[in-house]
């Protein structure tokens, strides 16, 4: 029997059994949301007539009426506990000019100014493609929308600590508890924002505020560590607001301050507020203690440090991420780790972007389901909802009950080269003597077609096509269309000339023409490279804890194995077009770099002791057998005349079979291209 035959044999015989284990648990049936947080609908007084919903719409089909024709915006300051007074603007329903009696759910953001006062219609088009900034027109159908300016920020006093710290939490309680207790507030209240409001709603869910029914967030970080220095290296994101006393003189002053004395006062007090570039930079280690806010601060700015308190809160929580967006693999592990109501929609955006995707009718969707009882669908349908990136017309979006998705194999692809340029992605493991391509870090690799701030810095930015910045590893044109959805891994051998380095590794779509795409990326900082188990569910992907502790440091020439996840991702390759692994000592995001000198020389091992693979999210297994039977017959060709050998058995590998709203599953957890011996 032919040796790949034997053994992918072997692999189904072990899931079959695995599968049987599976089902002989006595698994729990998924919650319910808790008590005390069902949904309800306007407070008795109301003047608005309760709305349904017939027929219950679909995703991404939510049109209703408007009951108001117009709007109106009203300011104030809000004292905390403390006595630092915060900037509160309220826009509520009005009729020629005057709020609306009667009382209304609330929608508020903990943001970084407020609303100027004043009157306005109605949006004349409930289906024009709507984002954050339109949220205020929710007032138009029955709502309160709040903006609240957070202390050291805008028209608000008092000085910011940290950044999405535990003191805004706390200020988020108290504000919460304001918005429910008012006249015009039915005590249904809903938090929403994206980036860094994105934070601060997941933030206010941390507080578990039994008045706080959902929570929309977008494009936030569920560890910060991950989301500012994700695989240890401090590159692509900015530092957060730091503002100088004339940019916050612009802003928006509270009524009754337009002489802006008030705003003066708070700008100067801003001042004496931490200056985060220096946090950042002092804490290159997640466990790494911050002097000037006196905490671990990665940690205690984390939302997973505050799982326990999510879970227990009850809060509905709806997810929004981009595949152009750095932070999308932050709000997929947010989602795997929630027993709340949960739902996520992530399209082809980037950073808090939404195309031509009307966001704010499934925000609207959404809060009228958990702020006024209404019957949208919205609990009946998959919680997650997601784009495919070339997927045929009419079919890109797609939903699914779990993450990762239903249907999908792994396959592997191995980094075939001797050539600094590179080399071939062949689903054959390395044999006889292997491969290994040897090249030296650039500094110079740039991306002149993105726009920079002031600075240099890419705050966001998606990664582009970078030539001559490393060796690239391509698969023979395909022959039919290959869809990958989910976290792609790759096992990276590799040496180099300095004790240190920073990996990064581009996954490419390579079109016939010419034309390069960027799907997704990886990165890790060498030194980092120690694996752990995380503290809460990753989909068994790998994790690095990035302690002080963890440092392992490289020895000149001496072949060490770096793992690690790609962003997720979902995309379909198109027949003819080629997958492009491409990889670089140096990124153009870094704001971090120390060139070395003279520049590090870094080699990537294939070879059977030490084979250099990617593991593919393929979805639909004939996609698998096609793709992987073409690469067998392509290998053929470039055989060196060595035994073939598939990737088998992991060398730090286990299975573990959980279940997930009563989908059972079976992970291979940190399962690597070790070949079988």
């Amino acid at each position: 029997m032919h040796p790949n035959r034997r053994t992918c044999i072997c692999v189904a015989l072990a899931l079959c059994v695995l599968g049987a284990i599976a089902a002989q648990e006595d698994w729990p049936r998924a919650t319910q949301p808790a008590a005390g947080h069902a949904a309800f609908g306007p407070g008795a007084g109301s003047t608005e007539t309760p709305q349904t919903a017939a027929p219950v719409p679909s995703f991404g089909q939510y049109h209703p009426t408007p009951l108001y024709s117009e709007t109106v915006t009203n300011s104030q300051y809000l004292a905390m506990r403390d006595g630092v007074r915060l900037a509160i603007s309220v826009t509520r329903p009005s009729q020629n000019g005057k709020p609306v009696e009667g009382q209304f759910p609330v929608l508020w953001q903990h943001t970084l100014a407020i609303a100027a006062p004043g009157v306005r219609a109605a949006s004349t088009s409930n289906a024009k493609p709507g984002g954050y900034g339109a949220v205020p027109n929710l007032a138009c159908h029955g709502y309160v929308v709040v903006q609240v300016a957070r202390r050291g920020q805008g028209p608000s006093f008092g000085k910011r600590r940290g950044y999405n710290d535990r003191s805004e939490a706390y200020d988020a309680y108290e504000v919460i508890d304001w918005l429910a207790s008012q006249p015009w507030s039915t005590g249904a209240v809903g938090v929403y924002g994206c980036s860094n409001t994105g934070d601060a709603s997941m933030h206010a869910v941390t507080a578990a505020n039994p008045h706080l029914k959902a929570a929309w967030a977008g494009c936030f970080s569920w560890e910060k560590y991950d989301g500012f220095w994700r695989g240890g290296i401090y590159a692509n994101w900015g530092t957060g607001p730091e503002r100088t006393i004339q940019q916050d003189m612009a802003n928006t002053p509270v009524q009754g301050d337009e002489a802006k004395r008030l705003l003066l006062q708070a700008a100067e007090e801003h001042q004496g507020s931490t200056v985060l570039t220096q946090m950042w930079a002092a804490m290159p280690f997640r466990d790494d203690y911050a002097p000037g806010v006196g905490s671990r601060f990665w940690y205690e700015g984390s939302i997973a440090s505050y799982l326990p308190q999510i879970n227990r809160s009850g809060t509905a929580i709806y997810i929004q991420g981009g595949w152009r967006d750095d932070l999308r693999g932050q709000g997929m592990v947010t989602f795997g780790n929630l027993k709340n109501d949960r739902h996520v929609v992530i399209g082809p955006w980037g950073h808090c972007q939404n195309g031509d995707y009307n966001l704010l009718a499934e925000m609207h969707r959404f809060f009228d389901q958990h702020l006024k009882g209404i019957k949208t669908g919205i609990l009946a349908q998959d919680p997650i909802y997601y784009f495919t990136v070339n997927a045929s017309a009419g079919s890109e979006w797609r939903s699914s009950k779990t993450w990762p998705i239903e249907g999908t194999q792994s396959a592997n692809l191995f980094l075939t080269g001797n050539s600094s340029a590179g080399g071939e992605l062949r689903s054959q493991a390395p044999a006889g003597s292997g491969s290994q391509t040897t090249f030296t870090v650039r500094y110079d690799v740039d991306c002149p077609a993105l726009t920079r701030q002031p600075g240099g810095l890419l705050t966001g930015a998606p990664p582009c096509p970078v030539e001559h910045g490393g060796p690239r590893f391509t698969t023979a044109p395909l022959e039919s269309d290959i869809e990958i959805t989910g976290d792609a891994v790759i096992d990276l051998w590799m040496s180099s000339s300095s004790g240190d380095g920073n990996i990064f590794v581009y996954m490419e779509d390579l079109a016939p023409d010419g034309k390069v795409t960027q799907v997704t990326d990886a990165r890790l900082k060498a030194s980092l490279r120690k694996m752990s188990k995380p503290r809460y569910d990753n989909y068994g992907l790998p994790y690095h804890r990035s302690h002080r502790e963890d440092v392992q440091p490289l020895k000149p020439g001496e072949p060490v194995q770096l793992v690690f996840a790609f962003l997720p991702m979902s995309h379909v390759f198109k027949a003819g077009h080629r997958i492009r692994i491409s990889i670089a000592g140096s990124d153009y995001r870094e704001r971090d770099r120390t060139p070395v000198s003279p520049a590090p020389v870094v080699t990537i091992y294939n070879t059977p002791s030490n084979p250099s693979c990617i593991r593919l999210p393929i979805r639909k297994a004939p996609m698998i057998q096609e793709f992987e039977s073409h690469q067998r017959g392509r290998n053929r060709k470039h055989s060196d005349g060595g035994s073939r050998r598939n990737c088998g058995r992991p060398n730090w590998a286990y299975a573990e079979v959980r279940q997930r709203n009563g989908v059972r599953r079976i992970i291979l957890l940190n399962a690597v291209c070790q070949p079988r011996l």
